[in-house]
């Protein structure tokens, strides 16, 4: 592929505290040494991300930060093929699956108000929901341990005569499919299954605990308060994406503009956009505590338990799993994560918490694979642990 043009990439230096380091008295030579390191660093990422995008293709946004100061900030590649607008860093993509974290920590602000409990049954919520749901929890929602079947199995197929957009299920559809069901897919708590459902009927327990819409409570207790200016629960007819990026999938060898399937309109399981700009700030909320204390985020960070089946990764091995993240180490490095994988979209952030160190990816393509990506950029940064 051709190299992305270098007026889209942005490398800033590792902090000083990174590179020069060295022995007492290293003198000039040692700093000199890691400062030709640091650079061989840098080139050597930038040879590979660069080599990722063609020009006037779908690209991605990259943010490697190290105790939450940016290492690199990298972008390449267009917002659409038919504007050719260049991907910038504050260039907000749909992040899809990574929303679900946003979804917990509103619910766990909730719960730290007393304005919910995290053991309190689904049918506190919705009292006409069929008796299978008395026993599950909010705290099984926000794990995937409820037993609520996948949604996006119940909903009919489109209609290729008719627009998508006027065909995609909503929040409260969804709600009444699961309504129509006898049963869950496993006894509460029993097991652990990937759930967007579960997610979806939290972005209702939102509205209902907090007397707010979905989208303005985390406008007023999360993204506002972190600066995450341009960050928004996108809904359609009601309010707009900035600096938007456009999903794209190649058709017949090319790249056409593509982000929307039957389930892009429920919100709690997929609908925010951000950037790797605004996304830093959200990095930096779990550094510190200016949303939740540090006890408050251990809730988050324990993986759920259960006595059959556990967790599992996208790729189907071992993982745990919390609020909203994944919990599973990667080569010896304790790591809190999350995929994002929707029409058009993949992302990922990847916060190995002991190490300081986050890495972000945000593509507006379908054919790249951030969390590897992510992956590549970390052991850039990590120091060897025995596996």
């Amino acid at each position: 592929m051709k190299k992305a043009d270098p007026g889209w990439l942005l490398i800033i230096s590792v902090t000083i505290c990174l590179t020069a380091a060295g022995p007492a008295g290293s003198g000039l030579k040692s700093k000199s040494l890691m400062e030709n390191q640091k650079l061989a660093k840098q080139e050597s990422l930038d040879k590979y991300l660069s080599g990722l995008i063609s020009k006037g293709e779908p690209g991605l946004a990259a943010a490697v930060l190290k105790n939450g100061q940016p290492a690199i900030i990298y972008t390449a590649g267009v917002v659409d093929v038919k504007s050719l607008q260049p991907i910038t860093a504050r260039s907000n993509f749909r992040l899809a699956s990574v929303t679900k974290q946003f979804t917990a920590t509103a619910i766990m602000l909730l719960a730290r108000d007393g304005h919910l409990r995290y053991d309190q049954s689904l049918r506190d919520y919705f009292p006409d929901f069929p008796p299978y749901g008395q026993a599950m929890t909010i705290r099984q929602l926000l794990t995937h341990t409820s037993g609520l079947p996948e949604y996006e199995g119940l909903v009919p197929e489109a209609d290729p005569a008719k627009e998508i957009e006027d065909q995609q299920i909503t929040d409260r559809q969804v709600l009444e499919l699961l309504k129509q069901l006898k049963a869950g897919d496993f006894p509460p708590g029993e097991e652990w299954r990937y759930s967007n459902s579960g997610y979806v009927l939290l972005g209702l327990i939102i509205e209902k605990a907090s007397g707010q819409s979905f989208d303005e409570f985390l406008h007023d207790r999360i993204f506002a308060p972190l600066g995450m200016e341009t960050t928004v629960l996108y809904e359609r007819n009601k309010n707009t994406v900035q600096s938007r990026a456009y999903g794209h999938t190649r058709v017949s060898g090319r790249w056409q503009i593509k982000d929307q399937s039957l389930a892009s309109a429920t919100r709690g399981d997929g609908r925010i956009y951000s950037s790797v700009e605004d996304l830093i700030k959200w990095d930096q909320a779990w550094r510190d505590e200016s949303l939740l204390t540090n006890d408050e985020k251990k809730l988050a960070l324990t993986p759920v338990k259960v006595r059959g089946k556990g967790p599992v990764d996208p790729d189907g091995r071992p993982a745990a799993y919390g609020f909203g993240w994944f919990l599973n180490p990667w080569e010896g490095h304790p790591r809190a994560w999350h995929y994002g994988e929707t029409t058009g979209f993949r992302t990922t952030i990847q916060r190995f918490y002991e190490d300081g160190l986050t890495v972000i990816i945000l593509a507006n393509r379908d054919d790249l694979n951030p969390s590897s990506l992510a992956l590549r950029l970390a052991r850039s940064f990590l120091s060897s642990k025995s596996r």
